[in-house]
């Protein structure tokens, strides 16, 4: 099965991601072409992360938060720490400070 050239364009991004940094499910969705498609971003991620080694631990959610849930939240919150991630006691992290915003010209 072919790939959707914006299933390409996510996974290419959330490739880019810079180590110690995050970027939003939204933010990657829109700078692949569907500002709507942040769902679709989270469905890229279960389907692709392990298959095409993708750093899917990178992505969180608008609020600076982890979606995951239970063991899977702890690796993904772990694998954030030992980049040197920061977390409140509330368990979000500062999206001042971390996240990683897509160039414009990343599809030219």
């Amino acid at each position: 099965m072919s790939r959707s050239l914006f299933t390409c364009r996510v996974i290419e991004l959330i490739r880019a991601i810079p180590l110690g940094r995050v970027c939003t499910y939204g933010l990657l969705a829109a700078a692949a072409g569907n500002p709507g498609g942040a769902r679709q971003v989270s469905r890229i991620l279960h389907s692709c992360s392990e298959k095409e080694g993708l750093p899917w631990h990178r992505v969180v959610n608008r609020n600076g938060r982890i979606s995951l849930t239970g063991s899977a939240h702890d690796l993904q919150k772990g694998l954030l720490m030992a980049e040197g991630i920061l977390f409140t006691k509330g368990g979000s992290l500062n999206l001042d400070r971390f996240l990683w915003v897509p160039s414009d010209g990343s599809f030219s």
